[in-house]
């Protein structure tokens, strides 16, 4: 089966009912996991970008309050569906390991070895993003997560374009990834497209989905295109979810829904239906 994980990102607006919301509206849709972001601007963004530019100071705005942690993993274990978070300064590690299933690294923070050592050496599993990187940063991060004690690591293929072009996708990489790393691989999906999903899913064997959601349309990252709305996805994890219900055990012989039927079937002697022996009691219903 495949793992779901509803990306929040800074669509809350540090509104904790609507933070909270977002976990009833993943768990609803069928998510497995609901995963926000702890950054705060000023350890985001160097000093010479903040100076320059008022676009990204004025996210600080998107900050997730740090009070607004145990109320969400709370609605988290009420709602069976598991809490993360992605830590984007290394203090962030520490603050959200009483609270999280899992920590997730975006794919811009790959490169940092010591936030990627600090999640690892908290003994809790740790998945990665893999945008823009090459095969030997990927290697090289999974090689740093290991060294510093995580035994449990899954790498996501990623594209980091908002929307990305589903003809971009390269999909492909996810079993490079697997090859190469010897991990869980999945997909973190920035198309908002559900045959690039399910492809991911179906082909690829991906074992982790990360999809970036909102609620109604006004998340402050909605307008970029790469975020689903609960009416849009939930159907898509469903369909995705019933396939996998159809594998069946592998072997072949009669199904329950079809048990009726073989009595029906041509007798070898005559090769007219039903069996022989049903032809001399059958009557009408």
């Amino acid at each position: 089966m495949v793992q779901f994980i509803a990306e929040v990102s800074s669509n809350h607006a540090q509104d904790l009912s609507r933070a909270l919301a977002f976990v009833d509206c993943a768990a609803a849709c069928g998510f497995d996991a609901v995963k926000f972001q702890l950054f705060r601007v000023a350890q985001l963004f160097a000093p010479e970008i903040l100076a320059k530019s008022p676009q990204h100071r004025k996210r600080v705005a998107w900050e997730l309050p740090l009070e607004h942690l145990e109320p969400i993993a709370r609605r988290c274990r009420e709602k069976n569906i598991a809490f993360s978070c992605t830590p984007f300064y290394l203090e962030a590690v520490a603050q959200l390991q009483p609270y999280v299933a899992f920590y997730k690294i975006a794919s811009y923070e790959l490169l940092w070895t010591d936030l990627l050592k600090a999640c690892a050496e908290t003994g809790k599993p740790v998945i990665i993003s893999t945008g823009m990187a090459t095969m030997p940063e990927i290697k090289e991060a999974v090689a740093t997560l290991e060294a510093a004690g995580a035994t449990d690591v899954t790498v996501l293929h990623c594209v980091s374009a908002y929307p990305s072009p589903p003809e971009q996708s390269n999909l492909s990489a996810i079993s490079t990834i697997r090859r190469e790393t010897a991990t869980k691989t999945g997909w973190s999906d920035h198309s908002r497209s559900p045959a690039v999903i399910e492809r991911a899913v179906h082909h690829w064997n991906a074992s982790t989905i990360e999809l970036h959601l909102d609620l109604d349309g006004t998340g402050e990252e909605y307008h970029t295109g790469h975020c689903w709305l609960p009416n849009e996805i939930a159907p898509v994890i469903a369909r995705i979810r019933q396939a996998f219900t159809a594998d069946g055990q592998g072997f072949k012989e009669p199904v329950p829904a079809e048990l009726s039927d073989r009595e029906w079937r041509a007798d070898p002697s005559d090769g007219l239906r039903p069996f022989r022996h049903v032809r001399a009691s059958w009557v009408p219903a």
